[in-house]
């Protein structure tokens, strides 16, 4: 055991060389590099498995015998200051290095398929192993410099991977977005940083934890400061896991390639901020403020994108904010004491995302061979339909994370989120109703999403023959926003179906689209067209299921939702509840003198876990009925008539309103944005404009002004001087009467 600890700091070095390599291939050998692609793809892969087997051995040994190692390193010593490196192996460690490296082992084989087609493979790969580089030594650090040191790394190799397509501008203006968004939590990190150090005198861990919890329990030092130095410190979290106010960079982060949304920003990096805050805990635990300040911020964030996302059509950004919900959930948890809860859903969450955004990102590269590169075409839920069909692997496995996700036992999210509930509950009742409120919300939209994916009938355009394939598609409005003419809002939730055929403008309702079906057995379709040169052929193609290296990734990740969730269940075992999650973190758990379990009697779990399942299957429901495809079925069909002429009868000027406010409100991300632009940027252009016009006017004018003054009066002197001495006397005596006679008058 012993000599596996001794060699746990080699961990965050391990993938290390492949960016090296990379680097120094490219530069020196770069033919024979780009030729030899694929074998940095399996060296990347091979590197992080040796990263896993090393985090599972720790894991188990940890798990049997439940010790924690430090081994530190002086780095800077001298009479007044010393810093240290070193590396810390706790179960919270443990648990951070099997998420990364198995969802990290995952996507990098997802992404050998997935980037096969680009010209940037190789900076793909590189920058992925230098991103796995620094999460590793995130989560083993020791102290909060170091964790400093490799949180800016993850920075910026987050703005090199979402700006990986940098030659598009939307890309661009993603990643820079991203960039000052998360500068404004790390300096606020930095700030709490040092006032810790100034309030404590040392970075690590252990040392800052004791020597913190001995001054606040004896009253040696200012409550005010610590509460500022420990808010400071939460604002790193708050922009690297996407909590309010600093959520902003998220759902634009998705214009990055799809591998890197389910690794980044769906399992590990936004995870990152989750893991600082349970890493400090101890030390929030003792400030009451800091604590209902992280919960309030987590349950906003929590409900703020559950709303969000009701109206998104692009499926990532939708899965985006979805992410940003659930990791409200975990920033709730935490801000509640719930240390085991937060985790569990960390984890469980974690497994069912990346299977979810690797699951769109399979359909999207799928519809790109029908569309072409075009993420408002091949990313766009309504221009979807009926891809059960044709991708039924991927239906499957994206079924599997959206049950999971929404909370359906026995998938491995119900498990951790009831806890979150179930611990809100005795927290507070307004938390509670909103966190229920929420699952049933994510529940709603999650299977909004997959029934606008996999449902109903695969959407072209056939208007264009012109011996070419047609990629143009009729643009449909989720709420009936994009077209000029204003129909009651009564018409889109509840429209009369009497025929499958729309004319070019006429208008849809954003749950019913029109229907070119296509044989499930064939994967083209050939039309005859005539054109002005004759009669022609129109070969049609439409998505197919991906390859094996891609749904291989995804058929792992099943398993992972499946399953996962088995360990934080408890177990009977010599009369006690017995549970692998409580075991693993006891040392964690002990440390907030918490109990080990929080789940009570099974009655009680199964009492609250039908409520929140009761409330997880209404909003599924609620999603079914709207998004279904309602023309299938005569009795549907009959419902839907009796509801519109229900909905004409007892139409209100104020559930119109309701509805333009809940689509303008989600489609228009909470005029967030929209403030945020006016508030700062446009502010900021105002004041930039107005030094500008000060600098070059006045400064600028009062010099020039100066000057000129200065040359007209020495050009009039030049002209009055005539070099006769009579003349300045004279001048000069007029000059004292002119003096004399002011003087006397006033």
């Amino acid at each position: 055991m012993e000599h596996t600890y001794q060699y746990s700091w080699i961990i965050p070095f391990i993938p290390l060389p492949v960016p090296f390599l990379v680097g120094i291939g490219l530069l020196l050998f770069p033919t024979a590099t780009k030729t030899i692609r694929r074998m940095w793809a399996f060296l990347s892969i091979f590197l992080l498995s040796i990263v896993m087997l090393f985090s599972v051995d720790l894991s188990i040994q940890q798990l049997t015998q439940n010790p924690s190692h430090q081994y530190v390193w002086s780095w800077t010593i001298n009479n007044e200051f010393s810093l240290e490196l070193g590396c810390f192996i706790d179960p919270l460690t443990s648990i951070m290095l099997i998420l990364i490296t198995t969802v990290g082992i995952f996507v990098l084989i997802y992404s050998d398929n997935y980037m096969s087609h680009d010209q940037g493979y190789l900076r793909f790969f590189a920058y992925m192993s230098l991103f796995n580089t620094s999460m590793l030594g995130l989560v083993t650090s020791s102290n909060l410099i170091q964790v400093y040191f490799f949180w800016e790394l993850v920075g910026m190799c987050s703005y090199l991977l979402i700006g990986f397509w940098f030659t598009r501008p939307i890309a661009a203006n993603a990643c820079q977005k991203a960039f000052v968004t998360n500068r404004v939590g790390d300096f606020g990190l930095l700030l709490g940083i040092l006032g810790l150090y100034w309030i404590t005198g040392s970075f690590e861990f252990q040392d800052l934890f004791e020597i913190f919890n001995n001054l606040s329990h004896h009253n040696n030092v200012n409550l005010l400061f610590i509460s500022l130095c420990a808010f400071l410190l939460f604002l790193g979290p708050i922009a690297k896991s996407a909590q309010f106010p600093l959520h902003v960079w998220l759902p634009d982060a998705m214009e990055g390639p799809t591998p890197i949304s389910a690794l980044i920003h769906a399992a590990t990096m936004v995870a990152a901020g989750i893991f600082l805050v349970a890493r400090l805990l101890p030390l929030f635990i003792v400030i009451p403020y800091i604590m209902s300040i992280i919960s309030f911020i987590g349950i906003l964030t929590v409900l703020l994108g559950a709303t969000l996302a009701l109206a998104q059509k692009d499926i990532k950004r939708g899965l985006a904010y979805s992410t940003m919900s659930q990791l409200g959930y975990m920033m709730l948890a935490l801000g509640m004491g719930s240390y085991r809860a937060a985790l569990f859903h960390l984890i469980t969450h974690a497994y069912s995302k990346a299977l979810l955004f690797l699951g769109s990102g399979s359909i999207i590269h799928s519809m790109e061979t029908l569309v072409g590169y075009s993420p408002e075409k091949n990313q766009n839920m309504v221009l979807m339909g009926g891809l059960k069909k044709h991708v039924p692997i991927t239906k499957n496995a994206f079924l599997v994370g959206t049950l999971s996700l929404s909370g359906i036992p026995p998938f491995a999210c119900f498990w951790s989120k009831d806890e979150i509930l179930n611990d809100s509950f005795l927290y507070s009742s307004i938390f509670a109703i909103i966190a229920y409120f929420t699952a049933g919300l994510t529940a709603f939209y999650m299977f909004r999403i997959y029934l606008l994916t996999f449902e109903g009938h695969f959407n072209i355009n056939f208007q264009n023959y012109s011996g070419r394939k047609s990629s143009s598609f009729y643009s449909i409005s989720l709420w009936g926003k994009e077209e000029a003419k204003k129909i009651s809002k009564t018409f889109f939730l509840f429209p009369l179906i009497n025929n499958n055929v729309i004319k070019k403008n006429e208008r849809v309702s954003f749950f019913w689209k029109k229907a070119y079906q296509m044989s499930s057995n064939i994967r083209n379709r050939t039309f005859l067209t005539i054109t002005q040169f004759g009669p022609n052929t129109t070969t049609l193609s439409y998505p197919h299921e991906s390859d094996n290296t891609i749904l291989f990734p995804i058929l792992g990740l099943i398993l992972f939702t499946l399953f996962v969730g088995v360990i934080g269940i408890p177990f009977k075992q010599e009369r006690k509840d017995f549970d692998i999650l409580s075991e693993w973190l006891t040392p964690s758990i002990n440390l907030l003198h918490q109990n080990s379990n929080n789940f009570g009697n099974w009655y009680e779990f199964f009492t609250n876990a039908t409520f929140s399942v009761t409330i997880s299957l209404f909003g599924i429901f609620i999603a079914y009925f709207l998004y279904k495809p309602f023309y299938s079925s005569l009795i549907n069909l009959k419902l839907l008539n009796s509801l519109v002429k229900w909905g004409y009868k007892n139409n209100k000027w104020w559930r119109d309103k309701i509805m333009n406010f809940i689509y303008d409100w989600s489609y228009n991300r909470g005029y967030i944005d929209v403030f945020y632009k006016t508030l700062f940027t446009k502010s900021i252009r105002g004041l930039a404009k107005l030094t500008h016009f000060f600098d070059r006017q006045v400064i600028d004018g009062i010099i020039n002004g100066l000057g000129i003054i200065s040359f007209l009066m020495g050009e009039g002197i030049k002209y009055i001087g005539g070099s006769r001495i009579s003349s300045y006397l004279f001048l000069y005596l007029l000059y004292v009467l002119i003096f004399i006679f002011f003087f006397m008058i006033f």
